[in-house]
């Protein structure tokens, strides 16, 4: 089994890499539809529809005008997700994701840091590089 660490991710908005990315997540699932029936001796279920949802945090950087700067809550995007790298072989993550929040954190003794939140709107694709 093939170990990974979160230094080589990667989180692209379009083909644009976002800058200062320090960590991000996400989040697949699918409903469940109960379909069992009177006479059945245990509960059944089928697949229903599936969601999927990400995060990212940074260190603030206002000059990554097509990066951070693209991730505006109601825009629209191409949200693409590289957890272990770029290389041959790995895996990554893409769809379009409607960004629902973007948070800027100023602490009095850190680094001002950006938090972005999105909603994918349709299949995420995983695919490899």
């Amino acid at each position: 089994m093939a170990t990974h660490t979160g230094t080589d991710g990667i989180v692209k908005v379009g083909s644009n890499t976002v800058a200062e990315v320090r960590n991000f997540s996400l989040d697949l699932s699918a409903d469940t539809i109960e379909d069992t029936a009177m006479g059945d001796t245990a509960r059944t279920f089928k697949a229903g529809l599936t969601t999927a949802s990400a995060s990212v945090d940074c260190f603030w950087d206002e000059t990554d005008s097509t990066g951070q700067q693209a991730l505006d809550p109601g825009s629209s995007v191409t949200l693409v997700l590289y957890p272990e790298g770029v290389v041959s072989g790995d895996t990554y993550f893409t769809g379009t994701a409607l960004v629902t929040s973007k948070t800027v954190n100023t602490p009095f003794d850190g680094m001002v840091e950006a938090s972005f939140a999105a909603t994918y709107t349709g299949v995420v694709t995983e695919t490899q590089v």
